[in-house]
């Protein structure tokens, strides 16, 4: 049987990050459980170090999950410090419809998903695409500076 997951997003603002990220995701946020007014009033009372909930900010948006049950839960933990160097992990937007779609109608779909993705505050960093090869895709950063893409 596969493992269930979860993403853990270490940021600066959980709100505007977790906010993004529903947006971009169709995510929602998912409420702490029963007997806890907060996921940070739960962490605390499993015994999560304080430290590593940032001095206990409350947003509704710190935790998000897929609607639909299917994707990982997303979890959006303030830290003191910045992002400074390229992310060893990523996640990739599938817009495009696939290999079996025309290449220009993708290039188009992943164009108007990377437009709709900046409206929300991401900023484009580059375009993946070069000539011969059969595949286009944008990388993108999320408030924070964090890269994704969508292909």
């Amino acid at each position: 049987m596969a493992a269930t997951f979860g993403i853990t997003f270490d940021c600066a603002d959980p709100d505007r990050l977790g906010r993004f990220w529903a947006e971009a995701l169709g995510y929602r946020p998912k409420p702490p459980p029963d007997g806890h007014a907060t996921w940070v009033d739960h962490w605390r009372a499993i015994g999560v170090p304080e430290e590593e909930l940032g001095g206990g900010d409350i947003s509704e948006y710190d935790v998000l999950e897929d609607p639909d049950g299917k994707g990982p839960r997303l979890w959006f933990q303030p830290v003191p410090e910045g992002k400074t160097v390229k992310n060893r992990l990523h996640l990739d937007i599938t817009a495009s419809g696939g290999r079996s779609v025309p290449l220009d109608v993708r290039r188009e779909r992943v164009r108007a998903e990377s437009e709709r993705l900046v409206a929300l505050g991401a900023t484009i960093l580059r375009e993946l695409s070069e000539p011969g090869v059969d595949h286009f895709g944008i990388v993108l950063a999320d408030p924070e500076g964090n890269e994704f893409c969508v292909n």
